[in-house]
């Protein structure tokens, strides 16, 4: 795994963002979803911050942005994933020698640990909220022993293979999103989408089809997620 935290990616676009507007903003869940899209599809931090700038730069020349700040990181989506793709070109022909020293400190298994016992917690708590809807009930169930499974792989005196423990806890994580769309209200999903449509109004034109289904998928899953107080698995979102 890489020894770059999830939540720093995000913290650092955050501050980027905030100093550019000039003040500080709370990140709306449409603005986490699209920074989850770029986290997920790899965009470096620099790439970000070349696109913010270029965002800030046209939306000052625009007669919107004449006395009005810059609320949302949605106007920035196409300039951000203009940068990524300049420096994935300019990386072409560059070989990635790095990779090898970032994954020769695996993270600790007491650090793991904590992290499997904490969402198990979660996990147990949720279904002592809903025991009364047996289907998620038993969906929780099912991921608790999954999870219990890859907690066992940790007591192993053998090297930890953390790419198929990843694998394993990605598995579960879409477990729980599969079953959380099939098993939720209707009129739990039906509000989070109207929330959803409402954010997303203003900056539907200037998404491309690709990147807008992205940023609605991420955006339904986090208030899913959310709702249920239900945690992420993936060792990415270890903190």
């Amino acid at each position: 795994m890489d020894g770059w935290n999830y939540f720093n990616y995000f913290t650092e676009i955050e501050e980027y963002f905030w100093k550019k507007r000039g003040s500080h903003l709370l990140v709306s869940p449409l603005d986490w979803a699209i920074m989850e899209t770029w986290q997920k599809a790899g965009v470096p931090l620099q790439a970000v911050f070349k696109g913010i700038d270029s965002s800030f730069e046209s939306y000052g020349r625009s007669r919107r942005g004449a006395g009005k700040p810059l609320k949302s990181l949605a106007y920035c989506t196409d300039a951000v994933l203009e940068a990524a793709e300049e420096a994935q070109e300019a990386a072409a022909g560059k070989t990635a020698s790095a990779t090898a020293k970032r994954n020769a400190e695996p993270l600790r298994r007491e650090e793991l640990k904590s992290y499997f016992s904490r969402n198990m917690g979660m996990l147990r708590a949720a279904v002592s909220t809903y025991r009364e809807d047996p289907a998620l009930v038993k969906l929780w169930e099912g991921v608790m022993g999954g999870l219990q499974i890859c907690a066992v792989l940790l007591e192993s005196p053998v090297s930890l293979d953390l790419e198929d423990l990843e694998r394993r806890l990605t598995i579960l994580d879409e477990r729980i999103h599969a079953g959380l769309l099939l098993h939720a209200r209707e009129e739990t999903i039906l509000r989070i989408r109207r929330e959803m449509d409402g954010a997303l109004a203003a900056y539907r034109r200037k998404m491309k089809a690709e990147q807008l289904a992205l940023v609605e998928k991420q955006y339904l899953q986090k208030r899913l997620l959310e709702e249920f107080r239900i945690p992420r698995l993936s060792l990415f979102y270890l903190s």
